[in-house]
């Protein structure tokens, strides 16, 4: 079945089964493999992608609802302000270990900083509790999500 997405800016048409998961899209029929496979239940934050700005869980979102939205993967939001600067902090503080699971930790950290632009340490983490990270390099990304609060004020 043909279906149009808009994904990163671009239109795109792909053909794809109902009931496919937009990971699979984005990553086998797009090519785009910043965003990762983790758990394909939607546990652990590593598929995370923006639609219509807010994230999602992109192992369980299924390609036929996506077609009317705006899909932004990890490879596109550096041209947002917020994930311009969760970027930044990421880097500055050296939030990354392995970096498996880093695509959905920025992607979610964009979305708790465009619904809340100054959270508090307990806010970042509650926000944050579904992305799971195997080198538990939690304490860092907290830092990397206040830090990015901290650039965006500046």
């Amino acid at each position: 079945m043909a279906i149009s997405l808009k994904l990163n800016g671009e239109t795109h048409t792909v053909d794809a089964e109902p009931g496919t998961p937009l990971l699979w899209v984005i990553r086998d029929e797009l090519k785009l493999t910043g965003t990762k496979f983790g758990c394909g239940v939607a546990s652990c934050g590593a598929c995370t992608v923006h639609l219509d700005g807010a994230p999602v869980r992109s192992c369980q979102t299924l390609i036929e609802d996506v077609e009317d939205a705006e899909v932004t993967t990890i490879e596109k939001i550096e041209e947002d302000k917020i994930g311009a600067a969760v970027q930044k902090a990421w880097l500055e503080l050296d939030v990354v270990q392995c970096g498996y699971c880093q695509s959905g930790q920025i992607m979610n950290a964009v979305g708790l900083l465009r619904e809340n632009a100054s959270p508090t340490a307990q806010e970042v983490d509650d926000y944050m509790h579904g992305n799971a990270c195997r080198c538990a390099t939690y304490q860092r990304i907290r830092a990397g999500v206040l830090h990015a609060a901290e650039i965006l004020e500046a």
